[in-house]
């Protein structure tokens, strides 16, 4: 089945920019555009899609609020949203994945970036443009708590895997350099998500900078 995605932007033509990419494309399908981000949540709730492309400055609504209100505690099917937009402060980016956001994109990215995006949602990944991703991360980071790590009860190999997570790896990257099979590797990912209370791998990056597993 393809992947149906819900766009929501307040510019009509930046809709039809980003439904045509994703269009153009076998495996995903636009079920739905909102031009605010009430009229997102409400078709988001209608539509149930997978994925949920949304801006963070629109009319009524903003990008951000929407997200919290679909991936709250009272959501009853948590949607997968990537945040797509042309600002790129940390405080945006960094209230989007604390929202719960499952990746930040730059409108400039590029089509490419795009897909990929909505590719890694709706297969649980994340991503957030790599224009951004090693700078927002840095100025989450404190000094090394090392009190939390041992009261989630995290291995070392776990610390490991988190630490080259927060350096931007992929599943296979991590294989390679720590010398595991994929399988192992996606095994401690889902570990690490329940001891340290996170969704995806952007929320583990961001603990393991705001943590100091990273310097």
């Amino acid at each position: 089945m393809p992947i149906r995605v819900l766009i929501a932007d307040d510019q009509a033509m930046v809709r039809a920019g980003f439904r045509s990419v994703l269009e153009s494309q076998p495996d995903i399908d636009v079920v739905a555009e909102a031009a605010d981000g009430v009229e997102a949540v409400a078709l988001a709730r209608q539509h149930r899609p997978d994925v949920c492309l949304f801006d963070i400055r629109m009319p009524r609504q903003d990008g951000l609020h929407a997200t919290r209100l679909l991936m709250g505690p009272q959501a009853s099917h948590p949607a997968k949203i990537v945040i797509v937009t042309t600002y790129d402060t940390d405080e945006y980016v960094y209230e989007a994945l604390e929202s719960g956001a499952t990746g930040f994109l730059l409108k400039d990215s590029g089509p490419t970036l795009l897909l990929e995006a909505v590719r890694a949602a709706a297969s649980g990944e994340a991503m957030v443009s790599p224009a951004v991703t090693v700078r927002l991360l840095k100025h989450m980071t404190r000094r090394p708590n090392t009190a939390q790590w041992k009261k989630a009860g995290l291995t070392e190999r776990e610390l490991d895997v988190i630490e080259l997570v927060a350096r931007g790896k992929t599943n296979p990257e991590i294989a390679a350099e720590l010398h595991l099979s994929l399988s192992t590797v996606k095994t401690h990912l889902e570990s690490i998500k329940l001891k340290i209370s996170t969704r995806n791998r952007v929320e583990i990056a961001a603990w393991a900078w705001k943590n100091g597993v990273v310097d």
